[in-house]
C-alpha cells in the first residue's frame, strides 16, 4: 500500500490530504506543500501516526492552528499532522477544566468565564492551541501557562501514553520539556480559581481591548516574532534600529508594533525570513542583542540576502 492507504487506513479516507498547502494552515498564510496531511480523531489514531512515521522514517510535524509558524514556500517533506478542531473536547469539573490539546485557548478561557473560573484570562486573545501553549509556555500580561497547569497527557514517539506533573515539565520563559523529548501533547489539566462571572469577563474584555490597541491583528502574522530578551523589549530595540515600517517584498515590520513581522502583501515565506535575518542583524550590529524567534521555522530556505 501507498503511505496515503497507510495513513488512511489508521484514520479514514477523508482525514489524510497529499500536497496539502500549507499556507491555508498557517496565520502567516505562508508554505507550501505538506506531503502528507493527516487529521487523526482520537488518542489511538494520534498513537498509531505517530508510530508508523517512525517505523518508516518519515519526518513527523505535528501543528495546531499553525500561529507561530513559517513554513518554507518548499513546503514540508513527510507528514503533518494536525491537532485542531478535529481533537478539541473540553470537560469542567468543579475547578478544574481539562482541555484536548486541538481546543482553542480563547475557546477555553470563555468556558472558564462562564463557569466563573478565574486564572486563564490572559488566553482569552492568544489564538493557538492548548497543545501549542504547553510546549511553548504561553502567556501575556504577566501571567503563563504554567501558572495553571497541573497535570498533561502526551504521547512519546514510540507511542506510548505518558503522564506528567506539571512539576515535571520544565517550564519556563517559552519553553517546556516538549521541544526537547519529542512528545506530542494530548491533554491539559488546568486549575481555576471561583470568582464572579462578570468580574472574569470585564477584565477579559480589558485585555482584549489592550491587545486590539497594540498589536496588528488586522495583518497576517505569527503573532509576536521574537522572545523578549533579557532586560530589554524585542520591539523597542527594533524601533531603535529605525526598522518600523520596513519592507522586504510583501514581508513588512509592523508599523503598529514593531516585535511583530507581518504578512502585509502576499509576501512569501522567504521574504519573511529575509525580514526577520535582517531585523536580527540590525539589533545585533546596534545593541548588541541577539533577537531569538519566537516563531518556529519549518522547511528549507535560501540564505538571507546580505
Amino acid at each position: 500500500m501507498s503511505i496515503k492507504q497507510d495513513l488512511e487506513s489508521i484514520t479514514d479516507a477523508n482525514s489524510v490530504y497529499t500536497d496539502f498547502p500549507m499556507e491555508q494552515a498557517t496565520s502567516f498564510k505562508v508554505g507550501g506543500p505538506a506531503d502528507y496531511y493527516v487529521l487523526p480523531r482520537d488518542y489511538s489514531q494520534v498513537s498509531q501516526v505517530i508510530t508508523y512515521c517512525n517505523e518508516h522514517n518519515l519526518d513527523l510535524y505535528v501543528i495546531g492552528k499553525g500561529t507561530n509558524l513559517l513554513i518554507s514556500d518548499r513546503g514540508l517533506r513527510g507528514v503533518v499532522m494536525r491537532l485542531d478542531e478535529n481533537m478539541s473536547e473540553i470537560r469542567v469539573a468543579d475547578t478544574t477544566i481539562i482541555a484536548q490539546a486541538g481546543a482553542s485557548l480563547p475557546r477555553v478561557s470563555k468556558i472558564a468565564q462562564a463557569n466563573g473560573l478565574s486564572g486563564l484570562e490572559f488566553a482569552a486573545g492568544i489564538p493557538g492551541t492548548v497543545g501549542g501553549a504547553v510546549v511553548m509556555n504561553a502567556g501575556a500580561y504577566g501571567n503563563e501557562m504554567k501558572d495553571v497547569l497541573t497535570r498533561v497527557l502526551a504521547v512519546t514517539p514510540q507511542g506510548q501514553l505518558v503522564q506528567y506533573q506539571a512539576s515535571e515539565l520544565e517550564l519556563d520563559y517559552r519553553s517546556s520539556i516538549f521541544q526537547s523529548n519529542g512528545n506530542v501533547v494530548l491533554e491539559a489539566e488546568i486549575e481555576l480559581t471561583e470568582k464572579d462571572r462578570e468580574d472574569i469577563r470585564e477584565y477579559m474584555n480589558e485585555l482584549t481591548r489592550r491587545r486590539r490597541e497594540k498589536q496588528p491583528l488586522d495583518k497576517a502574522s505569527a503573532g509576536s516574532t521574537f522572545k523578549r530578551p533579557p532586560r530589554h523589549y524585542a520591539g523597542k530595540l527594533i524601533e531603535e534600529c529605525n526598522l518600523r515600517g520596513v519592507r522586504q517584498g510583501g514581508a513588512m515590520v509592523s508599523e503598529k508594533h514593531c516585535g511583530f513581522v507581518v504578512n502585509d502583501n502576499k509576501a512569501t515565506a522567504q521574504e519573511i525570513y529575509n525580514l526577520i535575518h535582517r531585523v536580527r542583524a540590525s539589533v545585533l550590529e546596534r545593541h548588541n542583542v541577539e533577537l531569538q524567534p519566537e516563531v518556529k521555522i519549518w522547511g528549507e530556505f535560501d540564505s538571507p540576502e546580505s
